[in-house]
């Protein structure tokens, strides 16, 4: 079992940057498939990236490609995922999640999360 921890969330200006993190307890977290999702006010929750286990292959939505980047850094059990060029429309709850599997772009396929972070980027 892991437990998952966001922190990095913030206010900040369109077109600036944010990095998020996500740490994970336990040992074994270099099993665990990760992925970031996120809320925004009144919208489903839906998939931003996604990052393996070994961290050799990444996922994103498109809507997000060529601005944010998921890395992983095993030793220290934690997953970033370095925003940059953020827009207002980026602005929603951020959250982490771990799969014994592959990644998936479905929350439902997710068993662990954590709290959520807020990201709240101003025009």
């Amino acid at each position: 079992q892991v437990q998952l921890v966001e922190s990095g969330g913030g206010l900040v200006q369109a077109g600036g940057s944010l990095r998020l993190a996500c740490a994970a307890s336990g040992r074994t977290f270099s099993s665990y498939a990760v992925g970031w999702f996120r809320q925004a006010p009144g919208k489903e929750r839906e998939f931003v990236a996604g990052i393996t286990r070994s961290g050799d292959n990444t996922y994103y939505a498109d809507s997000v490609k060529g601005r944010f980047a998921i890395s992983r850094d095993n030793s220290k059990n934690t997953v970033y995922l370095q925003m940059n060029s953020l827009k207002p429309e980026d602005t929603a709850v951020y959250y982490c999640a771990g799969r014994i599997a592959v990644v998936s772009r479905r929350e439902t396929e997710y068993g662990y999360w954590g709290q959520g972070t807020q990201v709240t980027v101003s025009s």
